[in-house]
């Protein structure tokens, strides 16, 4: 064989190799694109499946629209019971405020006891706040909480039972730290009692369920349920950021889909995560509403203190940047405030 032979053979193997790499890569940007793709088109589809108007542009509180990639916003959050409608209907079991200010990516979350005594639009006399969504849906639990609260409530999230189950349980579960030994019933087998330890403990989505909807044997009553609740919220924010969820994007969209209502759009929530892509748990804070248990006539309401009332409002709206003219954020924004 003489070197021209040889010189020609050596060239084939190169471009036999540098054709196999090129492939190798272009099999690669195929299966990355194309995952991208897919988990971009099933994200939408869920987006477009969640998505429930209110049938307004902005809060009643509010002069203007806001950004959610600019502007601080708020978010309530209802876990709606609707076993007894048959799917449809049923009571807010669970409310949750949060809200957001994107100059330091912080989170304030307030729960509210579903037994809260106040004023609902349209009634003569003060009621439990969960009523509203029984009477008026999300629309009147909505501006219940903003004559409540006095901040405008931007966008809202419903999850039934169901989904809150199944979303726990495509995550792998989560883990807190039980505060005191209890059982409760499961809410789908009400003969079964589910056992809890004090201490950190792995829970599926039915144990979940039923840790953030036990009641009647915290010593705390509804504030100690209001901090469970808080519990899980964050162990669930903390499952769904990290980075072994990207490949149950699928289930998890699936899953939205079917079982939560929101009235953000697609660009908003893109919006949203791109502004809030460093989020983690450590920059969600809790604020603590005060009151007490009593009963009027037969019912059990928990009666909110005034001052505390006050003083929750003062630190939302402070964190929504309420009530401030645009010189005064600008202010706030350049000092760091």
């Amino acid at each position: 064989m003489n070197r021209q032979q040889v010189k020609k053979i050596k060239k084939k193997k190169k471009r036999s190799i540098f054709r196999r790499i090129l492939l190798l890569f272009f099999i690669l940007f195929l299966f990355v694109g194309g995952y991208a793709g897919y988990v971009f088109f099933q994200t939408f589809q869920a987006a477009n499946n969640s998505f429930d108007d209110l049938g307004r542009d902005k809060s009643k509180l509010r002069d203007e629209a806001v950004n959610i990639s600019n502007d601080p916003v708020s978010v309530l959050l209802m876990g709606v019971e609707n076993y007894s409608s048959g799917g449809s209907g049923g009571r807010a079991d669970t409310l949750m405020v949060a809200t957001f200010n994107p100059k330091d990516q912080t989170m304030k979350l307030l729960s509210i006891p579903r037994d809260t005594r106040v004023k609902i639009p349209g009634k003569e006399t003060k009621r439990k706040i969960n009523s509203a969504y029984s009477t008026g849906g999300k629309e009147l639990s909505i501006e219940t909480v903003e004559d409540f609260l006095e901040i405008p409530i931007d966008y809202y999230a419903t999850v039934n039972f169901e989904g809150f189950k199944n979303i726990i349980d495509i995550v792998d579960g989560i883990t807190v730290d039980v505060p005191f030994d209890f059982t409760q019933n499961s809410d789908d087998r009400k003969a079964e009692k589910l056992e809890f330890t004090e201490g950190p403990m792995k829970m599926d989505g039915r144990y979940a369920l039923a840790y953030a909807r036990m009641r009647l044997q915290d010593p705390n009553n509804d504030i100690g349920r209001n901090e469970r609740q808080q519990q899980v919220v964050k162990a669930v924010i903390n499952k769904i950021i990290s980075a072994g969820t990207l490949l149950k994007v699928d289930e998890l969209t699936n899953e939205v889909g079917k079982n939560v209502e929101t009235n953000m759009r697609m660009s908003e929530l893109l919006g949203f995560y791109q502004k809030y892509s460093d989020f983690s748990t450590n920059k969600i804070e809790t604020v603590k509403l005060e009151g007490v248990g009593e009963y009027i006539g037969n019912a059990a309401y928990w009666i909110p203190d005034e001052t505390s009332i006050e003083e929750v409002r003062d630190e939302l709206q402070e964190h929504l940047e309420y009530g401030k003219s645009e010189e005064e954020k600008a202010v706030n924004s350049n000092s760091g405030l």
